[in-house]
């Protein structure tokens, strides 16, 4: 049974009536704080707790919008709706009623559970069965006379059949009507009693029950046993604590009244129980394997004097062996091992299905480790039904938008729509920020990248590798990826992004003249992170004599004159290759001298190069053979 759909009508934040649809696997709720997510979740929760919990059950003074509750307790005809959720029933669950039944009987589809102020009992809508289907099934299936199965047929509720003479031959007649009479007296609540009768007895006990965890139920470095023994458990913190005492099958109360030389055996249930969590959580937690959790017990007195018995619980790092009390971990740690531990009580629990309520999930994670929460959520939702709150991108799947839905504080109350529906730009920002990262991660979708200064580079190298394929030659492998950096200054970041994400990278720039760049590279070199093989430069492959070179040196000046002069033939007079100044070491710089401009933009001869389709007859066999070079030695470095 899946929730498929949930009202809002009045609740808290929430003002004015709305429908959420909810996905079957995951729904994702993205907002800013304070802006109605977590009310959302705690409302969906108070609907069908797991547990009894004060903490969640509707209470009007608090859970009614603030400014509407003196109108609203004024309001006798105001029924206070809150939330109605809408679930699917299963094939196999209608099979099973109609078994019992009768063909036919019941044939919904879903159903709607609905919360409301004025009366702490839910009601249920849509149980929409067939009455007279089941009087029918009575006549397959009991001794009745001819006549009375005809009167049977013709009725069309079931309260009817009081009406109903036995005649001879109706031996079953009396236990049929005592049958419908037990329906009837049990469910009088019911418009259909029939309806009620399969609510309460195939329903009622498969609806999910809402499980609801956030960034308060992380457990402390210390637990006092003597406060878990009472009935007075009021924090999240203390729920957790108690949950881990479950797991390990010990009782607060063994502890106290054990001796100190009993605590060992309570130490290894606790440490197996840890070392079980421990192990499930380094299935998804990749930040950090070399941690072990150490439990100690203490006894310590509290400020009245009084001996109370304390469970220390430590975190310990293998690679540095120290140990630090679990509050002062990382909190992403504490809160993997807490949701695992709190978690651990519905998964007990085989006869129940659950829905995870999940609020800001690994809020403190790196983004890295959110990647690997987000695998975690993935592989739960294979069993479990989730909706989770976020404002982090990281949380965003880019390739599944159709299960977020946004959440936003307006004028008319916290209004929750589909994400194609939201203007808002603050409420988007993580919508689009995950697109962002997702396209970035996108755009280095080779192992083998070839990191060149600009879109012109691009270009050119493109060309040749294309003409010279088609030639037969030598040309740029297929699996190297071609990564304009958008200028020098970026290279060296580039090159770091890149090799983080452990792929190979080599660079093919023009000279440097900006001594700092060059610095920055060499920087790189003598940290290991790049070879110094890797990164070649222009002034390599022109064979001119210059020290100095960019891509546009690998023609002749006539070539590269031929491109120019077509791309600005409305901004600069045709310029000629004996006009240009030689002493100058770039052929760039002596356009620049030319025309007086510090610089003209490079990508346009590029593009009209390739918007004439050159073939390589255009260019001289220097020309060509630089560019055959580069690649041979491009080539070797991947």
């Amino acid at each position: 049974m899946k929730l498929i759909n949930v009202e809002i009508f009045k609740y808290k934040s929430f003002q004015k009536h709305q429908s959420i649809k909810i996905n079957n696997d995951i729904t994702t709720i993205v907002g800013m704080n304070e802006s109605g997510k977590t009310s959302f979740l705690t409302g969906l929760a108070k609907t069908n707790y797991f547990e009894e919990d004060k903490d969640f059950v509707f209470d009007v003074t608090h859970d009614y919008p603030r400014n509407e509750l003196i109108d609203f307790e004024e309001d006798s005809d105001d029924d206070g709706k809150i939330l109605s959720c809408t679930y699917s029933i299963p094939d196999n669950l209608i099979e099973e009623i109609n078994s019992e039944l009768g063909d036919g009987v019941f044939s919904a589809k879903h159903f709607t559970k609905n919360s409301n102020f004025r009366d702490p009992i839910s009601t249920i809508g849509g149980m929409t069965c067939s009455e007279n289907n089941y009087l029918k099934s009575m006549t397959d299936k009991r001794e009745l006379s001819q006549e009375t199965k005809e009167k049977l047929i013709a009725l069309q509720c079931i309260a009817d059949i009081s009406k109903i003479d036995a005649l001879d031959g109706d031996t079953d007649l009396p236990d049929i009507k005592a049958e419908i009479d037990n329906i009837i007296k049990n469910h009088k609540n019911w418009q259909n009693p029939l309806a009620g009768y399969i609510y309460s007895n195939h329903i009622k006990n498969k609806i999910p029950k809402f499980w609801y965890f956030d960034d308060y139920y992380p457990l402390q470095g210390k637990i006092n046993i003597n406060k878990l023994n009472t009935n007075n458990i009021t924090t999240e913190t203390e729920k957790t604590a108690k949950a881990l005492f479950e797991l390990a099958r010990i009782k607060p109360n063994d502890i106290l009244n054990s001796s100190d030389s009993q605590y060992e055996r309570y130490i290894a249930l606790l440490e197996a129980s840890a070392n079980k969590i421990t192990n499930e959580i380094f299935k998804y937690w990749t930040t950090n394997t070399n941690l072990d959790i150490e439990f100690k017990i203490q006894t310590i007195n509290n400020p009245q004097g009084h001996p109370e018995k304390h469970l220390d619980i430590r975190v310990k790092s293998q690679r540095h062996k120290i140990t630090l009390p679990l509050d002062r971990r990382s909190k992403g740690f504490n809160w993997f091992f807490s949701f695992i531990i709190w978690f651990s009580k519905i998964q007990s629990d085989k006869n129940t299905s659950f829905i995870l309520l999940l609020d800001e999930p690994g809020l403190s994670l790196h983004a890295a480790a959110q990647a690997d929460l987000l695998k975690f959520i993935s592989d739960l939702s294979k069993k479990y039904q989730i909706i989770f709150t976020t404002h982090s991108p990281f949380m965003v799947e880019s390739q599944h938008l159709d299960r977020v839905r946004t959440c936003l504080e307006t004028s008319d109350g916290t209004m929750i729509s589909d994400s194609i529906q939201e203007k808002d730009p603050n409420t988007l920002f993580p919508l689009q920020a995950a697109l962002g990262y997702d396209i970035a991660q996108n755009l280095f979708i080779s192992k083998n990248n070839l990191l060149v200064e600009g879109p012109a580079d691009l270009i050119y190298l493109t060309i040749f590798s294309s003409l010279l394929e088609e030639a037969k030659r030598t040309h740029l492998r297929d699996d190297i990826t071609i990564v304009p950096v958008g200028g020098l200054d970026k290279v060296t970041t580039f090159i770091s992004l890149l090799r983080g994400s452990k792929l190979n990278v080599a660079c093919l720039l023009d000279t440097f003249t900006d001594q700092k760049g060059k610095q920055k590279v060499d920087d790189l070199i003598s940290q290991k992170i790049i070879k110094e093989k890797n990164i070649r430069f222009f002034d390599e492959f022109t064979n001119n004599g210059k020290k100095t070179a960019d891509i546009e040196d690998l023609f002749t000046k006539e070539e590269y004159l031929k491109y120019f002069n077509l791309a600005f033939v409305n901004d600069y007079p045709e310029i000629k290759a004996s006009e240009l100044d030689d002493k100058i070491e770039t052929v760039l710089k002596q356009i620049n001298k030319f025309i007086s401009r510090d610089r003209f933009n490079h990508y346009r001869p590029a593009n009209k190069m390739n918007q004439t389709s050159p073939c390589l007859s255009d260019f001289s066999n220097e020309t060509i053979d630089r560019f055959e070079k580069i690649f041979t030695e491009i080539n070797k470095l991947f």
